[in-house]
């Protein structure tokens, strides 16, 4: 039996190690557009939304956990699945009953299944590679007490990630805008945040929906997105049905940080925890929901090292029917003996090929 060690405090809580192995980040990105605003105008009133479509198609740009390894993706256009390849890519965290980071697991700790049958893991890697990260950032009128703290928390969050790492920031309140485009220079966003007013309502749903088309140009083949906000949908042209079904046809995985007020004065602010909470949860991340705003820059830092240490298992499932339907995921752990109760944070499922 290994012996289990504890790494040392850090703000973002206490990891646990079950062995010396390197651990991995998800991909994530940002962009960034430049944006000049003074405290006289909103610094998104000018920007179009795009009106919302009948219908979303169901699997044409297959996501990219069903892509081939290595594969790169250009600036343009949606990642498709290699027929030649036919491999699916689960990344994953995994966290014990205080909700502390657990690294070290191995391939042989894991169990994977693909519409509930089991399946044969033909890659696990846990290195810390760079990833595509877009910011979804809340700057409507409620925001104007939490502004500087969550600022901070987004500097936090960028000084604490992959130095190759590429972001960019989409910030919203009546409307949704990319206020800072693709970059690795996390100077380069902290002064465009500074110049930022927050003001107006709030298009939380529409902000995440811009998010997940911007990183169709993520650099890195893995992306995740990162939504801070304090209060649910008020303004937003789309629906949460439309958001869901995007988030489940996309590759991305989100990571929510909900600055929610004790007692919700609206509809709206009642379902925005769930909301946050639901997007999250099917794409592996998760929502983390802030009692008290001095907790911000913690929280954030902590997002930053799970996206730096995640496990990501390869495996071509048994039956590939190229059918385009949803195949559910499921991952059940095998930890080694004296282990206290884990938790495997890991994708829903994805959609098969079409042809």
């Amino acid at each position: 039996m290994r012996d289990i060690d504890c790494c040392a405090q850090h703000r973002f809580g206490r990891r646990i190690s079950v062995a010396a192995s390197v651990v991995l980040a998800v991909a994530m990105g940002c962009v960034a557009v430049g944006l000049t605003a003074n405290a006289q105008e909103n610094p998104l009133g000018q920007v179009k939304t795009p009106a919302p479509v009948e219908k979303h198609a169901e699997s044409p740009g297959t996501p990219a956990e069903v892509t081939a390894a290595g594969t790169i993706l250009p600036r343009s256009g949606i990642p498709r699945l290699r027929m030649e390849a036919n491999l699916v890519l689960v990344p994953m965290t995994v966290t014990d009953g205080m909700n502390r980071l657990v690294t070290g697991l191995e391939a042989p700790n894991f169990e994977i299944y693909d519409n509930n049958v089991g399946q044969a893991i033909k890659t696990f890697s846990t290195e810390d590679a760079p990833v595509t990260i877009g910011i979804v950032f809340d700057l409507s009128g409620s925001m104007t007490s939490k502004f500087g703290r969550a600022r901070k928390a987004l500097s936090e969050f960028l000084r604490t990630s992959n130095p190759q790492d590429e972001f960019f920031v989409v910030g919203f309140n009546d409307k949704p805008a990319v206020i800072v485009d693709y970059t690795s220079d996390v100077d380069d966003v902290e002064a465009r945040m500074v110049m930022l007013k927050p003001e107006n309502r709030t298009a939380l749903i529409d902000a995440v929906y811009l998010g997940i088309d911007k990183l169709k140009e993520a650099k890195y083949e893995r992306k995740a997105l990162l939504i801070i906000s304090d209060g649910g949908d008020n303004r937003s042209r789309y629906t949460q049905g439309e958001l869901r079904r995007v988030v489940r046809e996309s590759d991305v995985q989100i990571y929510s940080i909900g600055i929610f007020d004790t007692y919700a004065s609206t509809t709206e602010e009642e379902l925005g925890p769930i909301l946050l909470s639901d997007i999250s949860e099917m794409t592996g991340g998760r929502m983390f929901k802030v009692s008290d705003i001095g907790d911000l820059e913690d929280i954030a830092a902590r997002i930053s090292a799970e996206l730096r240490n995640q496990y990501v298992i390869g495996y071509r499932p048994s039956d590939m029917k190229k059918d385009g339907n949803w195949r559910k995921l499921k991952v059940r752990l095998v930890p080694p003996p004296g282990l206290p109760t884990l938790t495997v944070h890991f994708r829903q499922g994805y959609y098969a090929p079409s042809q």
